[in-house]
Order: structure tokens, then C-alpha cells, then sequence
């Protein structure tokens, strides 16, 4: 797992952009590993 660890300065819009950003990495990645793990044939 990787972990990135920041400080930022901003304004609550921007910060809230980035909480989208990082919810929808993480969909996509949820949703490739089930896609991967339901279906034996795919490789990585």
C-alpha cells in the first residue's frame, strides 16, 4: 500500500477536488482488482 503524507495550504474548493480525486482512484481500483479477482482468465 502507499501512503503519501502532505501539508497543504488552500482554499476549501480545492481541497475538496482533491477528496473527489482520491475517491475515484480509489473506485477505479476497487472496481479493476473485483474485475480481476471474479474473472480467472484475466492476467494483471
Amino acid at each position: 500500500m502507499l501512503v503519501f503524507e502532505f501539508k497543504s495550504y488552500g482554499k476549501q474548493n480545492q481541497y475538496n477536488a482533491v477528496d473527489e480525486a482520491i475517491r475515484t482512484a480509489q473506485f477505479i481500483r476497487n472496481s479493476c482488482l473485483r474485475y480481476w479477482m471474479d474473472r480467472k482468465k484475466v492476467r494483471k
